[in-house]
């Protein structure tokens, strides 16, 4: 019986523009970051900030090096917003009709502080709340120092949630993400980005 509901972030709940980034990484003047962006799982420096290697002032003062000028926070969040198409409305609202279901309802993404400073302000969700209002558990990859598909991310998230894998249904657009959770013996649903999925689940959720 599924008792906790696993949601990725990118691709699922916001979708997803996946070229804007890159372009605007491009007009920053750091070309060799938009050649290996990766929705689902970033390398190099962006790699390593997602993963929790470098901090966030860290981060931003190699890119200044590269840059040869001092870049600044709303710069490089600019860029990373890119990526941020859209958060549909539905999707919040089926987000919160499961809590009132009894589901427990958890995020596990690859993100950074740039992003995260965006989903948990007020400006988030379009009508004043940030994304934590719509979770009971929130599990971000710099945070924890671990990234999708690693099955150690969601080993660790299984054990805060003191919860079994076939007790949880993990939703992520990621192929490699699914596969990896279902290996440890988590349901796994995956839509593709954008997609309308606040009804299909609940074939998964029987």
């Amino acid at each position: 019986m599924i008792k906790t509901v696993i949601f990725d972030m990118g691709g699922v709940i916001i979708t997803l523009d996946e070229n804007k980034a890159g372009k605007r990484f491009v007009e920053l003047g750091m070309k060799e970051f938009a050649e290996k962006m990766d929705p689902y799982k970033q390398v190099g420096l962006n790699g390593q900030l997602e993963e929790g290697k470098i901090s966030e002032e860290e981060y931003r003062r190699m890119v200044s090096e590269k840059l040869g000028r001092e870049v600044s926070f709303e710069e490089l969040q600019h860029c990373w917003l890119g990526y941020m198409k859209e958060v549909p409305a539905r999707n919040l609202m089926a987000l919160r009709k499961l809590k009132e279901q009894g589901y427990r309802v958890v995020l596990l993404s690859n993100t950074n502080p740039y992003v995260s400073a965006w989903v948990d302000s007020e400006a988030f969700s379009g009508d004043g709340h940030p994304i934590g209002d719509y979770f009971d558990a929130m599990y971000r990859s710099y945070e924890v120092k671990y990234m999708k598909p690693d099955e150690n991310f969601f080993r660790y998230v299984l054990g805060q949630e003191q919860t079994m894998p076939e007790e949880c249904l993990f939703i992520d657009d990621g192929p490699r993400n699914c596969c990896a959770a279902s290996e440890l013996g988590l349901f796994t649903y995956c839509p593709q980005n954008g997609e309308d999925w606040c009804d299909k689940i609940y074939d998964y959720l029987k």
